[in-house]
């Protein structure tokens, strides 16, 4: 009975879990030229994705991130340079495609604006601790009052 047990579960199993090695394969680049799946990674992790938009093509699992990278494979298996690569894209969709933009005026606001709002804040807190250190000097009893509220005070004890 346990020898029908062996033949039938563990020696399969054992089977499978040994040569299951020999059938694994390292994993090969989509194309054979890896200077081609260089370029390609290498620009994948510097445009962006249309539709994520908050992840790089390299990051991103949508269709038009695969459909994007296919279409800079084979600009790049074409010989064109990184940079023809992005200017094409950037020609067809506008600078949002770089995950990084360039420093131009309408993209001021991108690279300055979180500056402009620290500053902002910062200013916007001295003012306020001002205008409390103030109300908190016009708040102070006068002499006057401060005898009667210990008037008060020593009446109560």
């Amino acid at each position: 009975m346990m020898k029908n047990f062996l033949m039938k579960r563990f020696l399969p199993a054992l089977f499978l879990i040994v040569f299951s090695d020999a059938w694994s394969n390292e994993a090969r680049p989509l194309q054979e030229n890896v200077v081609v799946e260089e370029q390609v990674q290498r620009l994948s992790t510097e445009l962006r994705c249309l539709v994520c938009q908050n992840q790089t093509l390299a990051d991103s699992h949508a269709e038009l991130a695969d459909d994007l990278r296919q279409e800079i494979r084979e600009m790049a298996a074409k010989g064109m340079s990184d940079q023809q690569i992005i200017d094409y894209l950037v020609a067809r969709y506008g600078d949002f495609v770089r995950y990084r933009p360039p420093l131009k005026p309408a993209t001021f606001l991108l690279w300055f604006g979180p500056f402009l709002l620290l500053i902002a804040g910062g200013a916007g807190l001295i003012v306020m601790l001002r205008k409390r250190q103030r109300d908190m000097n016009e708040t102070l009893l006068s002499t006057e009052e401060l005898n009667k509220v210990h008037e008060l005070l020593d009446k109560e004890s």
